[in-house]
């Protein structure tokens, strides 16, 4: 039998990380990482495969952390789990004794069992898979129209790069508007006008009735009787959690199908942990469960683990996923952290919103100077923040990192107003028009009733 003291399930970015800094935290414990894939490639930089990269290769996490941090690699695939006798069996009959066990199982695309033709040739999927995506590329790329199945992130990030090369893409959302789900509406509006702007269609409000076509795929009918013809279909309509292996070994699954874990990432069974996509996750405001599947979330999870594994720190804990999302259109980025406006009210909260936009560079006259827009969303009583939006350039996914340690930190909107910030002209927006700052201070203003 081998045996480790460590043994994490899963080689993709929770694994990844769990693994390094169990090790870093754990020095004497042995560490091994099982996986299926010979490589494995970043999850967020997979739709640029699609455009902006050569090829895949280049979007590969490197091995090299794992064998400096002094990790061991197994390739195969662990098919079965003994949590009483601590053992794991392989694909190729290899039995693995362990001390603590990580599943870090990741998640696999979605094709809902009523999409009638998903079965055709040309109908793909992005699965976190360089194999499939090596097989994908070629017939892609002798494709000229493109509808893509979903207006989510995905469905907007590999619509975009397909466009940038010369394929005619429609991309098909059931929401009023695209990345709905993430955004309030007049960010996701900007959204499609960029899209639009840069030759990409949308056709929003209307789901996928099925996909049509005798062997190969010729285009897709969608619910409001519209006809829009294909030389392919990507199925990008959200993922689905890899948890049919715990849940063999009686590891308890949520109602949503992820793994239930506890602030620690422990299952029921405390020796069993389970992170990223897999592990089930709660909202950091509302505590309700959310279906969010992120890579950043995933290795913060994994660090939470891989810092608890022998024994429990009461000040490293996971206190629940904050959505941050950010994406790129062109040279339009949009982010977002905490709950929309929209959310907030479904959930019950008294809020005001406050909205500024500038530049992010001073002078506006600057080369390269994008508009920036700041929208936040906080608590009307006690002027906690609660989300924020951000449409505008190179800068937006930094300053969205920010509004999500707000939020984290449960800063309240009169500090973020005082805040003492560094900028400079070419790096960020002026300091006396900084939008984060201008957005927080129209909600003081409300909050006193100046506005």
């Amino acid at each position: 039998m081998e045996k480790t003291d460590v043994l994490v399930i899963g080689g993709s970015a929770a694994g990844v990380v769990v693994a390094t800094v169990g090790k870093a935290f754990h020095p004497d414990k042995d560490v091994l990482v099982v996986r299926k894939e010979k490589q494995v490639l970043v999850p967020c930089g997979i739709p640029y495969i699609f455009g902006s990269l050569e090829a895949s290769d280049q979007n590969l996490i490197p091995d090299g952390a794992l064998s400096q941090a002094g990790v061991r690699v197994l390739v195969d695939e662990v098919v079965a789990i003994d949590p009483e006798h601590r053992t794991c069996r392989t694909a190729r009959d290899t039995e693995i004794g362990f001390e603590k066990l990580v599943l870090a199982l990741g998640s696999t695309p979605l094709v809902p069992g009523w999409l009638e033709g998903a079965h055709l040739k040309n109908v793909f999927t992005i699965p976190k898979d360089k194999e499939y995506i090596d097989a994908v590329l070629p017939q892609l790329h002798t494709s000229r129209k493109v509808v893509i199945l979903g207006g989510g992130f995905i469905g907007v990030e590999v619509g975009d790069e397909l466009n940038k090369k010369g394929h005619d893409v429609t991309i098909v959302e059931i929401l009023p508007h695209v990345l709905e789900a993430a955004f309030d509406e007049e960010i996701a509006r900007r959204a499609e006008t960029v899209l639009a702007a840069r030759g990409v269609k949308v056709h929003t409000g209307h789901g996928v009735k099925k996909i049509l076509g005798n062997g190969s795929v010729t285009g897709v009918l969608l619910h409001d009787g519209a006809r829009l013809e294909a030389d392919a279909v990507v199925v990008a309509m959200g993922y689905r959690p890899q948890t049919e292996l715990a849940a063999r070994a009686g590891i308890p699954l949520n109602k949503h199908g992820f793994i239930h874990v506890d602030e620690y990432m422990r299952t029921e069974k405390p020796d069993i942990l389970a992170i990223g996509d897999c592990a089930e996750k709660k909202s950091f405001i509302t505590r309700t469960s959310r279906g969010i599947m992120l890579a950043s979330t995933a290795c913060a999870e994994a660090r939470v683990a891989a810092t608890n594994l022998y024994r429990l720190s009461a000040v490293r804990a996971f206190g629940g996923t904050i959505a941050i999302y950010s994406t790129v259109i062109g040279d339009t980025a949009f982010g977002v952290a905490g709950v929309t406006e929209s959310l907030a009210r479904e959930r019950g909260f008294v809020i005001v919103t406050g909205t500024f936009e500038g530049v992010d560079k001073h002078p506006g006259t600057l080369a390269g100077t994008h508009k920036q827009l700041v929208k936040l969303i906080a608590a009307r009583d006690s002027g906690v923040l609660l989300g924020g939006q951000v449409a505008g350039g190179a800068s937006t996914g930094e300053l969205t990192n920010l509004i999500g340690l707000a939020i984290e930190n449960r800063m309240t909107i009169d500090s973020i107003l005082l805040a003492q910030i560094g900028t400079h002209p070419l790096l960020t927006a002026p300091p006396t028009a900084y939008p984060l700052i201008k957005a927080a201070e129209v909600i003081v203003k409300k909050r006193c009733g100046y506005a």
